[in-house]
């Protein structure tokens, strides 16, 4: 490695110094002391040479703090010691950029403190989740902004990071003004083509050669086993780099039509009529793993029968999903739109990127082409993981979030709704189309993480064994008691479908395990990587166990019901065992997202929907005053806990009293006025309005 720092060496950047000359290191007009003046002139001479170990430093250092292990910091730089130098490198390539300015020490804080706090960031998001901070982590900061009920960070954490951040923003201000200033001649013409060439000629022949030698890979099929492997820097780096899907090496019109040309001749055709076609409830667990798949963990009776019974009566196997302890949102997205977050960028999150414009093809849309109604149901926040944008590009009709919720109930520890209200929610949508037969997407929360190290259920029903560690034994405790509620859910709704006289067919699946720092070899499947699926259906479907990855599972659910629409679907159909499967769904990814869409004739076959937020209309009936006359006391139904009054378009403080009263102060409002009741999201969405009522002032 050093003889490629020397050959990107800058000419000249040091001179030889005149008695007259004020070459210093302070703006300032002073007098330094020769011992000072010796080390400026040392560090100065030798720039280069300290700018290497200040990198080999850093990246030890951030490798020290995202692993939380010294020992393991030790053992990357050991048993991957490449890897280790070609992060050093990356740094020392960034840490070039300060002679380009004369304020070169302050440049180099700023540069060097960008690292330290990313890999301190990454630190922190580990010891939450398995999941490696990447650059669309920062997409998701207005989510965790809105997680308001969760003990993810507390308040005085909160602050402490908020005053630590100021103060470091302080410091470094008074660093600028009162900091060293290099006095030297700064060659305007060499230095600036120097670092261009380090930058955009250097870092991409060395990446490269690095990937193409095996020191790192231009792919992590597993994201924590990339960082792992491959340093931080690196890692991180290449998902800002690499966003989006790269345009397959074969894409073409030729490609595309071969690859469809071959579906069509082995793809049958749907010949349900509309009064055989099932209902398809599609109920993500969360979090959701079954206990007896952990090898240490035992509990003193099964928390979650239900699950166990419908394994053994309905088809049932794992599902390999694409995220560990974090990151719905990707399996969600694999299990709706069939396609596999492999190609995309590290650690990308669709519904963030190339969903936010561009409409998707999903299950949902194929099924409305045949006449069904399709909704999905959640009871956290809809803009959550952008979801109401997501689910609209993916053409549902209908989205109830819990902002058209009466939730009344949460978990112990107060951070998520339960999911007993999901159940009415789920069957209201299928009474809202009587005509129709419905997909419906629902997503459970109340066994969602964070998992608290002390006891907060008193005498709990479900107790753990085989954990050593209190703390983590608290944690698996609350866990096992949570899937027995998730388990009640599933219960209550397959006793609710089957008193229904309408086919229907259930797919559960966890969406990732928890955040519990499992490893394969806790796992009876040997993969962290690995949840379970199960099924339930009223008319008879024989059971075919299989193991799935996410993106099949709802084309082999299709499959087995007649069900053969759509592009990505009818490709799983056919051509899973084919020997160009992979490429080929790669290319009908990229086709459909970021190509041309040959597939589509270049029409836009699947639009966006006109997606309706919640199923029942908010209506105000009545608006009158109080027995004292202090408040307006507004009568009407379907108010949840994110109503809110709007009195001439204006938003005024609204109290929730039921989902038949809400009330308001008697100063915001005159006779006359015009009132509206809005749901509201975070940010202040507005998702479904009341009628307008007149307020009369009786």
């Amino acid at each position: 490695m050093s003889i490629k720092f020397r050959k990107f060496n800058f000419p000249k950047l040091n001179f030889p110094r005149k008695k007259d000359d004020a070459h210093t290191e302070n703006s300032n007009v002073k007098t330094i002391s020769p011992e000072r003046q010796k080390r400026i002139d040392f560090l100065n001479k030798y720039s280069l040479l300290f700018h290497v170990l200040l990198s080999c430093g850093l990246v030890f250092v951030i490798e020290w703090i995202s692993r939380r292990s010294l020992i393991s910091a030790c053992g990357f730089v050991g048993g991957h010691t490449l890897a280790y130098f070609y992060n050093a490198f990356l740094v020392f390539a960034s840490l070039t950029l300060v002679y380009l300015f004369r304020r070169r020490a302050f440049f180099r804080l700023i540069i060097s403190s960008v690292w330290f706090l990313l890999g301190v960031t990454n630190g922190v998001i580990l010891s939450n989740r398995v999941t490696p901070f990447a650059f669309t982590d920062f997409k998701m900061v207005s989510d965790l902004l809105a997680m308001t009920n969760t003990h993810y960070f507390t308040i005085t954490q909160a602050i402490l990071v908020v005053v630590g951040l100021g103060l470091f923003i302080l410091f470094l201000a008074l660093f600028f003004i009162m900091g060293p200033k290099y006095q030297g001649k700064i060659h305007y013409i060499i230095a600036p083509i120097c670092v261009l060439l380090i930058l955009f000629a250097g870092v991409p022949t060395i990446t490269t050669a690095a990937q193409k030698s095996h020191v790192v890979a231009s792919y992590f099929a597993n994201i924590a086993q990339g960082y792992e492997n491959y340093g931080f820097v690196y890692s991180f780096s290449s998902s800002v780099i690499d966003r989006g899907m790269k345009k397959p090496h074969n894409y073409n019109q030729e490609t595309i039509d071969s690859i469809e040309a071959k579906v069509n001749s082995q793809k049958q055709t749907t010949t349900l009529a509309d009064n055989e076609k099932p209902n398809v409830i599609c109920i993500l667990l969360e979090s959701f793993c079954d206990p007896e798949e952990i090898k240490f963990l035992h509990t003193n009776k099964d928390p979650i029968p239900t699950f166990h019974k419908l394994e053994k009566e309905y088809t049932t196997g794992y599902l390999t999903v694409p995220v560990v302890g974090a990151g719905t949102a990707n399996t969600e997205f694999e299990v709706l739109s069939g396609m596999s977050l492999k190609y995309f960028g590290t650690g990308e999150y669709p519904y963030k990127t190339i969903l936010k414009d561009t409409d998707c093809e999903s299950v949902a849309s194929d099924l409305t082409k045949i006449g069904y109604s399709t909704h999905a149901v959640h009871n956290n926040g809809g803009n959550f993981y952008s979801r109401v944008n997501a689910f609209t590009q993916m053409g549902f009709n209908s989205f109830t979030s819990k902002e058209l919720m009466n939730i009344q109930s949460y978990t112990p520890n107060g951070s998520w709704a339960t999911d007993d209200i999901l159940v009415n929610e789920t069957i209201k949508t299928l009474d809202s189309t009587p005509n129709q037969p419905d997909f419906t997407y629902t997503i459970t929360v109340s066994s969602h993480g964070d998992y608290p190290r002390e006891p907060v259920i008193a005498n709990p029903e479900f107790k753990v064994s085989g954990v050593s560690d209190e703390a983590k034994a608290n944690q698996y405790t609350y866990y096992v008691n949570q899937l027995h509620q998730v388990d009640n859910f599933i219960a209550d709704l397959t006793s609710a479908l089957s008193k229904r006289n309408e086919k229907t067919i259930v797919v559960m699946f966890g969406d990732h395990l928890p955040t519990m720092g499992l490893q394969n070899s806790d796992m009876k499947s040997g993969d962290i990587y690995k949840t379970k699926y199960i099924t339930w259906n009223n008319f008879g479907l024989t059971k075919q166990d299989a193991d799935l990855k996410a993106y099949q599972l709802l084309s082999d659910t299709t499959n087995k019901l007649g069900i053969h629409e759509g592009t990505i679907l009818n490709y799983h159909q056919t051509q899973m065992n084919s020997d160009n499967y992979e490429n080929g769904l790669e290319n009908l990814q990229y086709d459909l997202l970021y190509g041309k869409r040959f597939s589509y004739k270049g029409k836009d076959l699947y639009p966006a929907a006109n997606l309706v937020m919640g199923i029942d209309d908010v209506t105000v009936k009545n608006a009158k005053q109080s027995i004292d006359g202090s408040q307006i006391i507004i009568e009407g139904s379907n108010f949840t806990k994110w109503s809110r009054v709007y009195v001439n378009g204006s938003k005024v403080d609204t109290d929730f009293s039921s989902d038949k009263l809400l009330t308001i102060s008697s100063k915001d409002i005159k006779p006359g006025d015009k009132i509206v009741v809005n749901q509201l999201g975070s940010s202040n969405t507005i998702f479904r309005s009341s009628n307008e009522y007149k307020y009369s002032g009786k």
